[in-house]
């Protein structure tokens, strides 16, 4: 895949601020010609040890030079010829990989005896020379093959590795249309959470359209995630979206309560301070998006608010929604006589018996029983078994 189409699959992901650069590897190769003329003379006056250094030549970058050891490198070595390549460059041009491969050349400047080194790595921490202490043994030079005219010949071939970097540029995105958030943003994290991605999600709610963001809603949210898995695609509405973005309906609740459920998805938090309407509706929203935090957050919010006049709705609330916090408090508030007594004395109390009997099951409030409900308690004398 080419360096375009990668940016181009990148951007489509909501990245517009884009730069690239390109890192490669290539391999760069060149030859060195030494010839040592008065080879037999030269090899007189060089002890074990001593050797003679070519010119100084360059590949990818690095300068080289050969190094030959006519009576070897070593004193256990001094029956052979000793080559190796030095890198000569090291402290200005830095660590390296080379392959060496050195041949002797014979009379018609072919090699007629080569070996090679696999790519080695010049360092510091490893040497700076590599090559062979025994290359040739000096019985196996041939004077009519390899020193014809007292010449020895060798051709040295280099290829190092070379690491270039090049920078990609294209014509750059047209900005995209900021999208403001449905909710108040708060410092730079937030808006940094809002802006990583493009808007991909309209949500049509309570007569107005808001925009999101698909992963976040799904991760916050299974019941979204559902939903979304199933929302219809709209494309070219415009105003920073994509050209695939889904469109959700939500019926039954207002726009500004979801904007406040949304506010949370996004920055953890809701709007402050939580007035007590807007806790009930906002934990209606929470429950039945399975946001359990949320829903904590809103019953904590109606615990102050829990008296004789609204008592029975935040029973009811707490029955319908599954609010254990909410409801624990609602009964230990008519835990008081004083306090029992008026609510089953109030409207409120017939109210909530008649449309939610099953809330006042924790509060122990007595039941009217019907006749035939009577009926089964009443024993006759004639069923008492005689003892």
């Amino acid at each position: 895949m080419s360096m375009g189409a990668v940016l181009s699959a990148v951007r489509a992901a909501g990245r517009q601020q884009l730069s690239a650069s390109i890192v490669a590897a290539r391999q760069v190769s060149a030859s060195h010609v030494l010839r040592i003329d008065g080879y037999s003379r030269i090899s007189k006056i060089l002890a074990t040890g001593q050797a003679t250094r070519s010119g100084t030549f360059s590949v990818g970058g690095h300068d080289w030079h050969i190094l030959h050891y006519p009576n070897g490198c070593f004193e256990q070595h001094k029956g052979s010829l000793s080559f190796f390549l030095e890198h000569a460059s090291h402290a200005k041009t830095g660590d390296t990989t080379a392959k060496v491969e050195l041949s002797i050349l014979d009379h018609a400047s072919k090699p007629s005896h080569t070996q090679t080194k696999a790519d080695y790595r010049f360092s510091n921490a490893t040497s700076l020379n590599w090559g062979w202490r025994d290359f040739i043994k000096h019985e196996d030079l041939d004077v009519e093959k390899h020193l014809k005219d007292d010449c020895l010949t060798i051709l040295c071939d280099v290829t190092v590795t070379v690491l270039d970097t090049e920078d990609h540029s294209e014509a750059a995105a047209p900005e995209p249309t900021v999208v403001e958030p449905p909710f108040g943003m708060r410092g730079q994290l937030a808006e940094f959470i809002w802006n990583k991605k493009e808007v991909d999600v309209h949500i049509e709610v309570g007569g107005e359209t808001l925009p999101a963001h698909r992963r976040i809603l799904e991760a916050a949210s299974p019941v979204f995630k559902a939903h979304l898995s199933l929302a219809s695609a709209t494309t070219g509405r415009g105003g920073g979206c994509n050209s695939n973005t889904a469109l959700l309906r939500v019926d039954d609740m207002d726009a500004e309560v979801f904007k406040a459920l949304l506010q949370f998805i996004y920055l953890d938090s809701p709007p402050r301070p939580l007035e007590k309407t807007m806790a009930e509706r906002l934990l209606v929203a929470a429950d039945r998006y399975e946001l359990e935090k949320l829903k904590l957050i809103c019953e904590a919010a109606l615990l102050q608010h829990v008296d004789l006049s609204s008592v029975a709705a935040a029973l009811a609330l707490a029955e319908r929604h599954h609010c254990s916090v909410l409801r624990t408090a609602c009964v230990q508030f008519l835990s008081s006589p004083g306090n029992l007594e008026a609510f089953m004395a109030s409207g409120d109390f017939a109210q909530l018996k008649t449309g939610c009997p099953s809330a006042l099951l924790p509060v122990g409030a007595p039941r009217e029983e019907d006749d035939a409900s009577r009926e089964r308690h009443v024993y006759h004398a004639q069923d008492i078994p005689c003892m």
